[in-house]
């Protein structure tokens, strides 16, 4: 399958998204609003993926009908206000109710914004392995939360259908070597390795090009950010969009270095453009300080990249992009694409997915990186399983041992920013880039096409541990009247005497259904019909068997209703269990 690129991307494509798309391979996708929306204080990575993708499958899925998978309904009505804002025209959408199993299997697959499909295995389970397959996408991998996501795929019930999406071939390196490190243990604790059936294709994020296209709007936005912010027509503007932050993005102090060499170098105007948000006072005062001791010489303008505004017309102001990552949290970087969309000629790190997007010498320059070497690191992981630092120390403790070449970094920058004819080719070759690989109908080709692959493997390959007879479909979630059946004095059989504790008219439930005490139990009983039919049999009949009583129901997943309301009965006091009580009141 030639989903993954290696260096230089090459997705299918199929003669364009038209000609893919007759069979239009479609998924649910799991929709929770907070991970599909920019327009929060907190804004993260994964907010703009999510949003970018479900706003490009909507535009380019060409699907007959748009599935959220939602726990409420009021999380439905969020999902399909996207789509009416995210369509041309109006688009059909279906609500699957979360726990609706069964109506997973109508779009075939299921889509989850991030790597954590082991529950959702499990949870299938519980129907049947082949009725859809289970798609996850990852973001960052470096915390706890993902790596016990990771952790849990060898010993849950993932088939050869299943996949998570790695935006970058190292974030699939990544998970193979943790995925490694667990089944060697394992192996060591159970004696045999286990095998993951997991698919882990490599599809990189997307980016809709439109939105970047030079145009008469996009010159008159590129001459009013100049002017309100004192730029000058010959000024040199260096753009850096992200989050600001030194321990969890990207440490600004080789930028710093960097452009205040090439300031010096060139002696041009170069102002240096900070887009994004921090975190609190203390970030903010060291990005604005830092700037002031390290390029004294660069004016340094900080905007709020969640103001969609500027978010979306600053690239238009700006001759180069940089982005010096350095952080183990990135996997993809998705604004070194946006450059590449917008036409800027850029200046990044050698790092992680970056290296997957721009073509070092083609569409920028890449800084080389060192790290400190394997195994020199373990106090810092232990330290966070501790709790003794948080997150965000941890990963920015590992920052701190990453570097960024600032030799380099003040030669790219004065080869880029001294040579507009340099900028221009490189910034055409990026624009192009974009379009032919990153356009978001190329991407969601790919995404369909997985799940079309997806698909013929659900059809042909075999069930990997298959549910055994008898046994429950997650051993650790199991029916609570199993587990704990050594508790009671006795459980229900067949041959179990029921005598009712009433006589004549049956007495009216209503009372004890609506009662606090006992009206959390209506969703675990039998029907109204059902509970009527089942006193009226004990009001003629006395005393009965478990096994008399369930004559006139047929066999099936509705018999479990009626054999908790027996118990229920006798919870409130209308019957009696395991032999007849000559003392009725």
């Amino acid at each position: 399958m030639s989903l993954q690129h290696n260096g230089d991307p090459k997705l299918r494509k199929g003669g364009g998204a038209g000609n893919f798309m007759s069979a239009r391979p479609n998924a649910a996708i799991y929709y929770a609003p907070e991970a599909f929306d920019t327009s929060r204080t907190r804004l993260l990575g994964r907010h703009a993926a999510g949003e970018g993708f479900l706003d490009a499958f909507v535009r380019h899925g060409k699907v007959d009908c748009l599935y959220g998978y939602c726990r409420t309904r009021e999380e439905f009505e969020s999902f399909r206000s996207f789509v009416a804002r995210a369509a041309d025209s109006d688009r059909k959408t279906a609500w699957i109710p979360h726990g609706k199993l069964d109506q997973l299997a109508r779009p075939e697959s299921l889509f989850v914004g991030g790597p954590g499909i082991a529950d959702l295995a499990w949870q299938r389970r519980h129907l049947d392995p082949r009725a859809y397959s289970i798609c996850g996408i990852t973001h960052t991998t470096a915390s706890h939360a993902v790596m016990d996501a990771i952790g849990t795929l060898p010993i849950a019930p993932v088939q050869p259908w299943d996949a998570i999406i790695c935006t970058s071939r190292v974030v699939r390196k990544t998970i193979e070597h943790v995925l490694e490190g667990w089944q060697d243990y394992l192996a060591t604790r159970l004696g045999a390795k286990p095998f993951v059936p997991l698919h882990l294709p490599v599809i990189p994020l997307g980016v809709d090009c439109a939105r970047f296209e030079r145009s008469a709007a996009a010159d008159k936005a590129r001459q009013e950010l100049r002017q309100r912010h004192g730029i000058a027509e010959d000024d040199l503007v260096v753009l850096f969009l992200g989050r600001l932050s030194f321990h969890a993005k990207a440490h600004p102090l080789p930028m710093y270095l960097g452009l205040e060499h090439a300031a010096q170098r060139l002696e041009r105007r170069i102002h240096l453009v900070q887009v994004g948000w921090f975190a609190n006072e203390y970030i903010e005062n060291a990005f604005r300080e830092g700037a002031k001791a390290y390029c004294p010489s660069v004016n340094a303008i900080f905007l709020d990249g969640r103001e969609p505004e500027i978010r979306w017309n600053i690239w238009f102001a700006a001759d180069l992009f940089t982005s010096l990552s350095d952080n183990v949290q990135e996997t993809f970087g998705l604004v070194p694409i946006e450059a590449l969309a917008a036409g800027l000629p850029m200046v990044v790190s050698d790092w992680d997915g970056y290296r997957d997007t721009v073509r070092h010498g083609t569409d920028g320059l890449m800084v080389p990186t060192a790290m400190s070497p394997p195994g020199t690191g373990m106090d810092l992981a232990l330290r966070h399983a501790l709790d003794l630092d948080t997150y965000d120390r941890y990963i920015g403790h590992a920052s701190q041992c990453v570097a960024v070449d600032v030799g380099a970094c003040a030669d790219a920058y004065t080869s880029l920013l001294g040579n507009p004819e340099l900028r221009k080719t490189m910034g055409e070759a990026g624009y192009r880039r974009a379009r032919e690989i990153f356009d978001w109908p190329h991407i969601i080709a790919a995404y369909q096409e997985l799940w079309r692959e997806l698909g013929d493997r659900r059809r042909k390959a075999g069930v990997v541990a298959p549910l055994a007879a008898g046994r429950p479909p997650h051993p650790l979630r199991d029916d609570p009247f199993s587990v704990f059946r050594s508790y009671p004095s006795a459980a229900l059989r067949d041959d179990t005497v029921i005598v009712p504790r009433f006589e004549g008219k049956p007495p009216d439930l209503a009372g004890f259904l609506e009662d606090p005490l006992t009206s959390g139990s209506k969703q675990l009983l039998a029907t109204a019909d059902e509970r009527d039919k089942l006193l009226a049999m004990l009001g003629t009949k006395s005393p009965c068997t478990v096994s008399d009583l369930l004559k006139p129901f047929p066999e099936g997943a509705r018999r479990r209703f009626v054999l908790r309301t027996l118990v229920w009965l006798a919870k409130i006091g209308l019957v009696s269990i395991g032999k007849p009580d000559l003392e009725q009141p």
